[in-house]
Formats: structure tokens, C-alpha cells, sequence
């Protein structure tokens, strides 16, 4: 085992850490994308930047995760289509999105009236009574580990917030998607 691999709480902590920054600018937000960078490597290669984002050299032998935000904007093919068009270079160790959805229960998508439009199923879920908005953080890193964490509308607070594996898992593609 490498130790410059992080672990799996590293991973949670950093996704964790994001989706609360992303929550302090509240709700009905685009998608946000970050790159992860080890705090160690980060301080190396970028100094400024590292200053700038209060790392100090007590993280110079750290294997903590550091989220930076990428300025980035899905255009109106979606996120999954957007995310096929992104590479990352070799020091981006991995990559991390948070963005809202609406979940609705298996009974309750029975009752949508597909008609092939996009905006009328959107318009049927947010007026369904089942509806649960969640906000879902996912990162993935280069060794194909992942994490995702989830906050639900109506939970919103940094205890209530879901974490585990697996939890997205078509996200979790088109992120690994972008480190390969």
C-alpha cells in the first residue's frame, strides 16, 4: 500500500467539506465541479494558491484531500454531456460535483405522463407530492475509489447529511469518466 494513496475517510471528509461549502450559498444552485488535489502536492506546485486557500505547512506531508472549485458552466446538452468534454491533468487527483436533484419514489414515476417532453416530466415531478429535493456530492479519484454525500431538503442540516459508496452510480461513471 502507497502512502501517498489517501484513505477512504480522507475522501468522505473532503467530499463532506464541499457539499457544506456549497450549501452556504443555499439552494437552487447550478451544478459546482472541483478538482482534488492532495494538500501536499497542492502546496508544492502551487504556493500562492495554497497560501491563498489558508494551507499552511503543517499540511506539507498531509494526505488530505483539497477541493478547489472549478469555474465551469454545463451548456444545455446537461451534466453528463458536459462532463464527456472535461480531462484532468495527472497532478488532479480527483474530481467532485455537487448538484440538485428531485427524487421521487418508483410509485410516483409510474404516475408521470410521459409525453416525451423533458420541461413537462420536470414540471409533473416538482409539483408531485412524493418530491424530495436532495443536493448529491459525488467525488471519484484516479485509483477508482468514490464517495457520495446527500441532504435532503427537508433535513437540512450537516448532521442529517447521507453519506456512502455507490450511491450514484451513473454520476460516479461520467466523473471517472474525466480522469481516464
Amino acid at each position: 500500500m502507497s502512502a501517498a494513496r489517501p484513505t477512504l475517510h480522507v475522501l468522505t471528509s473532503a467530499v463532506l467539506e464541499l457539499e457544506a461549502f456549497v450549501n452556504e450559498d443555499g439552494w437552487d444552485q447550478p451544478p459546482r465541479l472541483f478538482a482534488l488535489a492532495l494538500a501536499r502536492d497542492l502546496i508544492e506546485r502551487e504556493p500562492d494558491l495554497a497560501e491563498a486557500m489558508g494551507l499552511g505547512p503543517q499540511l506539507a506531508e498531509s494526505q488530505e484531500l483539497i477541493p478547489v472549485e472549478q469555474e465551469w458552466a454545463p451548456d444545455d446538452t446537461g451534466v453528463d454531456d458536459a462532463l464527456a468534454h472535461i480531462a484532468w491533468p495527472e497532478e488532479v487527483v480527483g474530481v467532485a460535483i455537487a448538484l440538485e436533484r428531485i427524487l421521487l419514489p418508483p410509485e410516483a414515476e409510474a404516475d408521470l405522463d410521459d409525453d416525451g417532453e423533458l420541461s413537462s416530466l420536470v414540471d409533473q415531478a416538482m409539483g408531485h407530492p412524493a418530491k424530495r429535493e436532495v443536493r448529491i456530492a459525488v467525488a471519484v479519484m484516479r485509483d477508482g475509489r468514490e464517495t457520495s454525500a446527500i441532504r435532503l431538503r427537508e433535513n437540512d442540516a450537516d448532521d442529517e447529511v447521507l453519506t456512502g459508496q455507490n450511491l450514484v452510480p451513473g454520476m460516479i461513471d461520467a466523473l471517472a469518466a474525466t480522469l481516464s
